[in-house]
């Protein structure tokens, strides 16, 4: 498989709203290939298709090695939690930028694997984190907007100082 590309911040791309899969066939299956590969090079422990330009609803996570890449197609969040997590977040799209995001602990959510056949799950606690993230990724919300605009504006001048 290919090591694809990734958009860097601020590219247009990154606040698309990507176009749901309805081809379940080796095009995409390559494509999901493609992902896990780019998001090992970067690393990272998550990639949407949008990172690297391709605007379909479509992410993989790695949450660790021993559980293996799981992969997500037409993601969608059905039920989160009243209750809160402040985790870390960042993005291949950004290397070395992170700070602190408060998100619903436990979601609920629908996808369908890349064979097509539709699942519904629970996630809690980082898991949750990541699905959440993802998604609004697909939906062209990068994880900045999630900030104050204050920390964006600071966190978004000190990259450019390191440049």
């Amino acid at each position: 498989m290919t090591v694809r590309t990734i958009l860097s911040y601020p590219d247009p791309g990154l606040s698309m709203i990507c176009e749901p899969v309805s081809s379940f066939d080796e095009t995409l299956s390559n494509l999901a290939q493609d992902l896990l590969e780019t998001m090992r090079d970067a690393p990272g422990v998550g990639i949407t298709a949008a990172h690297i330009g391709v605007f379909q609803r479509l992410f993989v996570l790695e949450l660790s090695a021993s559980q293996g890449p799981l992969y997500y197609v037409n993601p969608e969040i059905l039920w989160a939690s009243d209750e809160t997590i402040r985790h870390m977040e960042g993005s291949v799209s950004m290397p070395g930028a992170t700070d602190e995001v408060e998100r619903p602990r436990h979601v609920r959510f629908r996808y369908q694997d890349l064979s097509g056949n539709p699942h519904e799950e629970e996630a809690k606690d980082f898991h949750a984190v990541c699905i959440q993230h993802e998604i609004d990724q697909l939906d062209g919300i990068f994880w900045l907007k999630r900030l104050s605009r204050l920390k964006r504006e600071r966190l978004v001048k000190k990259l450019q100082k390191e440049k």
